[in-house]
């Protein structure tokens, strides 16, 4: 019995094919818009995936739980008067730390952004660079997720005596020790300020989030960084910039609250201030890629609806070709479930012939996008399982009509069809 069913699934099949064969060009057509709709889905899947790649790749340079915590200066309120300074000193460093308000920040560092134009031409020897001057401690490589590639990090006693030394990036390396030099050990000098070097950074890539305006117009190669105490002393005063900390692992990012609340009430209310977090990019890219990412899908499914009313045209048109041969065979004694089975395998040949060129067209594009971005952007086993299921079913949704139709002609009508 097995053997019998076997056998006649293999005949099926074999006049299906002969079915599609006679009409050749149709055929190609039809497979050709269920090839096209399953290479916008693979396309859609491997650039979605390589974008998301690209653009968390270029904010992980940032750190992804950094949080940032400074004064806001957009009070506009005329009544109340503007103080000076940044509203966070050395004091208030410190209190945190000894009080540890904030169990969600895992880890806190003081900012100073250094503006003086005096300090921000570096030279070593004959070379010189523009930089951007920054005092930092110890944690902030671990903060904004920087790596000394060359040399070591502040130790806590370099920053406690505001010891002469820098970290450079990698731009800055290029350009002052051009030759080749190892920089570690070498001095270069900011304005007046002799510093030894005692690292570089490891390079960061941004190239995407310049190119779109959301890397805040910094180069994180071009950076010089010094012990916080020392930039302190070239300014001459305690305050802080920004107070730049990291999430604890599940904390919220409103953790960074706490922070601006301890602030503020620390100085009865004389400053405002504001928080800010990687998060919320996160979140945000999450929620454009995602939108992306939808539309992509609608326009592909759209490709596909196109490709089944295809297959469903050209099927409806094949049973009425076929009328008379579906008489013959119920008048023989053939059984609907035989004639329903036929015209489906059809459909299904034509849609999974569809989904391999589909799957070849979607992963030769991939591997030229791959070739041209550098990312990897191959289709992944899911997405290859997800492709050839879709156009399946396309092919049995489409033929499923045309199909029942064939089965249910009554074999007298169908003879008499002209």
């Amino acid at each position: 019995m097995k053997g019998l069913r076997v056998r006649l699934l293999k005949d099926l099949v074999v006049q299906a094919w002969l079915g599609l064969a006679d009409h050749r060009l149709r055929t190609v057509l039809s497979i050709l818009g269920i090839a096209i709709g399953i290479a916008a889905v693979i396309l859609i899947g491997v650039v979605s995936k390589g974008g998301r790649q690209l653009v968390f790749s270029e904010l992980e340079t940032f750190g992804l739980r950094t949080t940032w915590v400074f004064r806001d200066r957009s009070n506009s309120d005329p009544h109340r008067a503007q103080r000076e300074g940044t509203g966070i000193t050395n004091d208030d460093l410190a209190a945190i730390r000894q009080t540890q308000c904030c169990a969600g920040l895992e880890m806190i560092s003081p900012w100073i952004i250094l503006r003086d134009e005096a300090y921000a031409r570096v030279r070593a020897g004959g070379q010189y660079a523009g930089a951007r001057l920054h005092g930092v401690d110890i944690g902030h490589l671990a903060i904004n997720n920087d790596v000394v590639a060359q040399g070591r990090n502040f130790l806590a006693r370099d920053i406690e005596r505001g010891a002469h030394l820098a970290i450079i990036g990698e731009k800055i390396r290029a350009r002052l020790f051009a030759d080749g030099r190892n920089p570690i050990g070498e001095e270069v000098r900011i304005g007046p300020l002799r510093l030894t070097v005692i690292g570089v950074l490891q390079e960061k890539d941004r190239s995407f989030l310049d190119s779109i305006g959301s890397a805040g117009g910094q180069d994180a190669n071009n950076r010089v960084l010094i012990p916080y105490r020392r930039a302190q002393a070239l300014r001459g005063n305690d305050q802080i910039n920004v107070l730049e900390s990291r999430l604890a692992v599940g904390a919220d990012i409103h953790a960074a609250e706490q922070l601006t609340g301890l602030l503020w009430r620390r100085h009865h209310g004389a400053y405002d201030y504001r928080w800010d977090g990687m998060t919320t990019y996160v979140q945000t890219a999450q929620r454009i890629l995602g939108g992306v990412s939808v539309i992509g899908v609608v326009a592909a499914a759209v490709s596909l609806v196109v490709a089944g009313l295809g297959i469903f045209n050209i099927m409806s048109t094949s049973v009425l070709e076929r009328m008379r041969e579906i008489g013959l065979r119920k008048a023989l004694g053939g059984p609907a479930s035989a004639i329903l089975l036929q015209f489906l395998i059809e459909p299904c040949l034509i849609s999974f012939g569809g989904g391999l060129l589909g799957l070849l067209l979607g992963a030769g594009a991939s591997v030229v996008i791959t070739s041209v971005t550098g990312l990897q952007l191959l289709p992944s086993v899911p997405l290859i399982v997800t492709a050839l299921v879709v156009s399946l079913l396309v092919g049995v949704l489409a033929g499923m009509f045309p199909a029942w139709r064939a089965a249910q002609l009554k074999p007298v009508e169908a003879l008499r069809y002209e």
